[in-house]
Parts: structure tokens; C-alpha cells; sequence
């Protein structure tokens, strides 16, 4: 059997860690229980949170046992970790309803079945919500000297851009505190994160040093980047959703299957539980055969059905199939269907009062697909458009309301590869 370490190591999962000859001989001796927080400070988790994840569920399919934290209390704070300002605290009730939404999501990715490996789902606000200011200060800010907590870099970096309030200078503390009930309680010896949470998890392995006098450890794992160096995740406008309510399994299938060559060796060795062997030949097949897509067909494949389940799985490929003219358009439930023409080039029209639709030559050249109305004739009379897959014949062709799919949508497509689409709004 693969040691854990050296696969970690080898997916490039190992950022920085605490004496790592140390961990591996623990992981060696016996069941380590360990941790990983997610913290709600958005309505669900998002592809950032599926690499820490990942790991939990790789070290607990190594014979050990994860806990997964989500952060009631420090949600209520913010990390002040990757942020070049301070953040706006969200409403209590906001945060509650996140953290059950969270704490669902976390829950699937890890095995809860009784026995020594079995999974645990935790919350720090059980025992930070009733600590006094007093008692914070007197038990556990003592263990905390402030030249330590200065020289965090997140600390340092937010001193140069500015200043930082007391409030998320303090959640070093709070996440470090995390660490020590969770030791105390359950024997929590190894904490995961981010490598931009190191100062937060070397906290926590000193205060259970200060205070019990035990060993702990730490392991980060690389912030994941596409080729120019931006972060996968909670990139404004550009976040990959983990819940079908905030991003589509569609979506979420053509977002892997969208990945460039070059990003898919770092990205199967993270996200995909394929072996080493596998991955290493399908790395070599896309060295080979670039335009076959096979890493990200599988990679794509692997990740909705982790994620989404099998059945999504298969609704979103017959989408892929159906909207280049390969399978049933019509076939295709509302919700799978509009989440395919939500990514393709796209139009809205409402209604005209007369009843009649606008021909299809104007609906080409409003979704994008034709550059002008005549360029769009030329298509017609060439024999590349369709609409809903059928051939389009005349340049004059005008749908009919019966050629609405679920009563609201036209499907276009010019040649083999180009599509778009129209939503019909009813009139006001």
C-alpha cells in the first residue's frame, strides 16, 4: 500500500509542514485523528474547499479519522487570512443558516460509518459561543505572545496595506483554541488547511504544546492556481460552486471540461482519486492527443459524480449530446436544459403580441452565433443552421410556439460546433 505521505507528496498536496518524518511516523503507528474547518463565509463551499476536502477523505481512506470543523464562532469573526482589508461581518442569522448549509455539504465527502475511523462533524461555536471575555483572556490569550502573533505574515501584510481591528487580529486565537478542544476532546493530533492559514495552524500546534505539554501537527496544502497565476475558487464572478443551488451541475461539468492541457496533470493529481499509474498515462495521452480531451472528459466525469451523483451526471452528458445535435433536445428536463443554455451564447426576447416568433435568421444574429441577418442567410443556404436540431431550410423560416422547448426556449446551432440560444419571455 502506497504511504500516504509519499502520496501526498507526489499530487503535490504537501505545501508546508510541520517535521514531517514525525508525521509520517505517526500516520504509521496508529489512527491519527485530524481536522480540517471550513468556515461559513458564503453560502456554500466552493472548489478551494473540495482540494482540503479531497485530502481529508485520502487520509481517512489511509485508516484514519477526520473531523470536519465548520466554524459557527469564527465565521462570526472573519479569517483575515488571503484579505487586503477588513471584512464586513455578516448578520448572525446569515451565519447560522451557512453554517447548516456547510456543515450538509462537508458531511458528504467523508464516511461516517461507526468505528475508529468513523468521521465527526464538529462546530466551534459548542464551546466558544458561553467563553467569557475574561476567561478568553486569562485561558488562553496568556499562551499568546503578541511579538509571535505580529510576525504571522497575514498579520504583517495587513499592518503594511493599513492595519488590522483587534477583532480578526484575534482569530489566530480563536482557531488555535479550535485545535486544543478538539485535541482534548477527541484527540485531535493533526490540523489541514490552506497554506494560507499556516500562522493559524502553527497556533494551534503551539498552544497544545504550551498548555499540554503534547505533540501536534500541521500540513498545508498549495493554494491551487490556474496558468496565470490567479486562484481557483471564490474569485469574484468567476466562483466554482460545489451546490447545485449556487452553480449547475452542468456548469460545474463544463468548467472541468473546459480546462486547458496544461492545467491537467496539477489537477488530476489533486482532485482525482485515480491512481498514480492512471494519471500519470493519461498525462501522456494528453501530451499525445491534445484534442481528444480525454483527461478532462474523465476528469470532468469523475468530479460531477463525486459531487452531484450519478444520475446529474448522466442528465448533464445527454445535454452536452443535445445541444450539438447528438441527442433529444426535447428529451431534457427544464432545469438540466436551462442550465446548458445558460452556457452558450445567449439571448432574451419577449414575446411579440401578434403570437408570432421573430424568423430565424434574427434569432440567430441576436444569440451571437451569426455575426448579421445576412450572414445568417448564407448559413441557411448553405445547410449549416438548425433549430433544435433540425435543419433549418429557408432563409425565411419563422419558428413556431410549438417549437418552444418547455415552453420558453429555441436551441440554435450554425455548422457542427457553434451554438446559442433564445429564452421567449411571456409578453408583459
Amino acid at each position: 500500500m502506497t504511504d500516504i505521505i509519499d502520496d501526498l507528496s507526489w499530487r503535490g498536496l504537501i505545501a508546508v509542514s510541520t517535521d514531517l518524518d514525525d508525521l509520517r511516523k505517526a500516520l504509521d503507528a496508529e489512527i491519527v485523528t485530524f481536522y480540517g474547518g471550513f468556515d461559513p463565509t458564503a453560502p456554500g463551499l466552493h472548489i478551494g474547499n473540495l482540494v482540503l476536502l479531497q485530502t481529508m477523505r485520502r487520509l481517512q481512506q489511509a485508516g484514519h479519522r477526520p473531523i470536519g470543523l465548520v466554524g459557527g464562532a469564527t465565521g462570526l469573526i472573519g479569517d483575515p487570512s488571503g484579505k487586503s482589508e477588513e471584512r464586513v461581518l455578516n448578520p448572525r442569522e446569515v451565519v447560522a443558516g451557512w453554517v447548516e448549509s456547510i456543515r450538509a455539504e462537508v458531511a458528504q465527502y467523508l464516511d461516517f460509518t461507526p468505528g475508529p475511523t468513523g468521521a465527526i462533524i464538529a462546530s466551534n461555536l459548542d464551546w466558544t459561543e458561553h467563553l467569557s471575555a475574561l476567561d478568553f483572556l486569562r485561558e488562553i490569550g496568556k499562551h499568546f505572545p503578541v511579538n509571535q502573533m505580529l510576525s504571522r505574515e497575514v498579520v504583517r501584510a495587513r499592518l503594511e496595506a493599513g492595519g488590522i481591528t483587534y477583532t480578526e487580529f484575534s482569530y489566530q486565537i480563536l482557531q488555535a483554541n479550535d485545535y486544543l478542544e478538539l485535541h482534548q476532546r477527541h484527540g485531535c493530533s493533526l490540523q489541514l488547511g490552506g497554506s494560507d492559514q499556516w500562522g493559524n495552524l502553527v497556533s494551534g500546534v503551539d498552544l497544545i504544546r504550551r498548555v499540554t505539554g503534547d505533540t501536534a501537527h500541521a500540513l498545508a496544502t498549495p493554494l491551487i492556481t490556474k496558468p496565470d497565476g490567479t486562484k481557483y475558487g471564490k474569485t469574484e464572478g468567476d466562483t466554482v460552486w460545489l451546490s447545485p443551488e449556487l452553480m449547475s451541475p452542468y456548469a460545474f461539468y463544463q468548467f472541468w471540461l473546459n480546462r486547458a492541457d496544461a492545467e491537467m496533470p496539477g489537477l488530476l493529481r489533486v482532485f482525482s482519486f485515480r491512481s498514480r499509474d492512471e494519471i500519470e498515462e493519461l498525462e501522456r495521452e494528453t501530451a499525445a492527443r491534445p484534442a481528444a480531451r480525454g483527461a478532462q472528459r474523465l476528469l470532468a466525469e469523475e468530479l460531477t459524480t463525486l459531487v452531484h451523483g450519478e444520475a446529474e451526471l448522466e442528465r448533464v452528458q445527454a445535454a452536452s449530446e443535445a445541444l450539438f445535435g447528438r441527442g433529444d433536445l426535447r428529451a431534457l428536463d427544464a432545469a438540466t436544459l436551462a442550465a446548458a443554455v445558460a452556457e452558450v451564447p445567449y439571448a432574451e426576447i419577449e414575446a411579440p403580441r401578434t403570437g408570432l416568433l421573430p424568423p430565424v435568421v434574427d434569432l440567430m444574429a441576436a444569440c451571437g452565433i451569426a455575426d448579421s441577418k445576412s450572414a445568417a442567410r448564407r448559413t441557411i443556404a448553405e445547410g449549416g443552421a438548425y433549430l433544435n436540431n433540425e435543419k433549418v431550410g429557408a432563409e425565411d423560416a419563422v419558428p413556431a410556439s410549438a417549437d418552444l422547448l418547455h415552453g420558453e426556449f429555441l436551441v440554435l446551432r450554425r455548422g457542427k460546433r457553434t451554438v446559442g440560444a433564445v429564452r421567449v419571455r411571456p409578453a408583459r
